[in-house]
């Protein structure tokens, strides 16, 4: 071990233990601390340059390989490395699956400290890269240039299309090819990127808060059908013509070619209005004969495969007979509740999203299911005794909470009804294994299945079935 004159230490020989938080990975150092470490797979053996020193841990990154790990494989992307997408690129799909087990069944355990069953094998995705159903890019008019390019001396095109580079708000590594969505993806980024360069319309730039064009979202479904939205940062009638004719023209194969106008702070799209410029304001998706519109603002799960088989997966779990009145909590657009609804007598879904609730009542009139009813409201104010009282006491309840996982008011009114069963889907196993914690008051998880939609990186879904004790 040796210091540079920066302070920041060198650790030699070091073998990368475990995979962490966040896609990181961890090894310890000689006195002990833990070391996380990007772009690193467990059984790598490394010399670690620190990078910041922290309390209990360091930050660092590995500047020398002395051995690599049998669980390595080769990044497809050769975006890997800068982008912060796929984290996990260099591991063995495989290995991905194990570390994703292992973190929620650490979670469940350390956090939730219950009894568990023993796990279900996790499902894989069947495919690995080109997955994603719903992409965001970024414009910026100061790309973020790599070692190589700078070192280069040369001098390059400054305008970029593409994602942040991680924990730099203001940077915007320029995509050349993105693995995580289909065609025509690639083409539709890099057709728009350079017709607007070559026609010198203004790329955002994020610390002046100045320039015309601001984000590009693309969003695809099994069906076949595009949505594609630009927003701009300010009202240009000319070019913004220019750009949209150019797209519709080049992919008349667009279901819905939309935009917004926003001048705001920040470039969420929530509080926006989007004005249709072609087509029709939604794509259809569809899963077992049902048909799911999707609209710029919708809530959707973005790996539609493996949604279809988490679906099935809830499903399987709430053991529906026919005969049960069933609560699809958090219910989105009522995706869920839709999908289990011929095996029930009843499905009541509550959402806090008017707009969700809006699209599944449409949906549910589109499929002509009549046995869904749905209601707007926060989860913590809605769900109380008069709910219960107006709408029957739930035989299943089916949860599917945001990352925060259920309020404590909602998880005690859970425990007043007593549903004979709950299934609890989430996309957070240590928010899951904390709400868990306090049901097991009153039940005991019997089956638990973590699902896989996210291939090449950490996220994890997890799938519980709570009974009554």
């Amino acid at each position: 071990m040796r210091r540079k004159e920066t302070k920041k230490i060198i650790f030699e020989n070091i073998t990368v233990l475990d995979a962490g938080a966040k896609g990181v990975s961890v090894a310890k150092a000689p006195e002990g601390q833990v070391i996380f470490i990007p772009n690193v797979v467990p059984g790598d053996v490394i010399d670690v340059q620190t990078l910041k020193k922290r309390k209990s841990y360091y930050e660092g990154r590995a500047i020398k390989f002395h051995k690599l790990s049998v669980h390595r494989t080769e990044p497809v992307c050769q975006h890997f490395g800068t982008c912060g997408g796929c984290k996990w690129q260099n591991m063995k799909y495989e290995q991905q699956l194990f570390y994703k087990n292992q973190e929620v069944y650490n979670n469940l355990k350390r956090i939730g400290k219950i009894e568990l069953p023993d796990f279900e094998p996790i499902l894989g995705s069947e495919k690995q890269f080109f997955y994603r159903n719903k992409m965001e890019f970024g414009f910026s008019d100061s790309r973020w240039l790599t070692n190589e390019e700078i070192q280069s001396g040369e001098s390059f095109q400054k305008n970029a299309l593409g994602f942040h580079i991680p924990r730099m708000w203001d940077k915007i590594l320029d995509i050349e090819k993105c693995h995580l969505q289909e065609d025509p993806s690639n083409a539709l980024r890099n057709s728009i990127r350079d017709f607007a360069t070559e026609k010198g319309m203004t790329f955002f730039n994020a610390r002046n808060h100045t320039g015309l064009l601001r984000t590009l979202m693309m969003r695809t479904a099994s069906t076949g059908e595009i949505m594609v939205l630009i927003q701009f940062f300010e009202e240009d009638k000319t070019n913004r013509e220019l750009l949209l004719d150019f797209i519709y023209e080049k992919f008349p194969n667009i279901t819905s070619l939309q935009y917004v106008i926003n001048s705001k702070a920040n470039d969420t799209l929530y509080d926006q209005d989007i004005i249709l410029y072609k087509g029709r304001d939604y794509i259809l998706e569809e899963m077992e004969g049902l048909h799911f519109s999707i609209n710029a603002k919708s809530f959707y799960q973005t790996n539609s495969d493996q949604a279809y088989e988490l679906y099935k997966i809830t499903r399987e779990f709430a053991g529906l007979t026919g005969n049960e009145l069933v609560y699809d909590l958090y219910t989105g657009t009522g995706t869920i509740a839709q999908f289990v609804s011929k095996l029930a007598k009843k499905v009541i879904g509550v959402e806090a999203v008017p707009e969700a609730i809006f699209d599944a009542k449409e949906n549910a009139k589109r499929n002509e299911i009549t046995n869904c009813e749905f209601y707007v409201g926060d989860m913590k104010n809605v769900f109380n005794e008069d709910f219960i009282a107006s709408h029957g006491k739930p035989d299943v309840i089916i949860t599917d909470p945001p990352r925060d996982g259920m309020h404590k008011d909602v998880v005690q009114q859970i425990l007043n009804i007593a549903p004979e069963r709950i299934v609890y889907v989430s996309c957070n196993s240590a928010t899951q294994a904390r709400d868990l914690a306090l049901l097991d008051e009153k039940y005991k998880v019997t089956r638990v299945r973590p699902v896989d939609m996210f291939p090449q990186t950490h996220h994890v879904e997890n799938v519980v079935l709570l009974e009554k004790k």
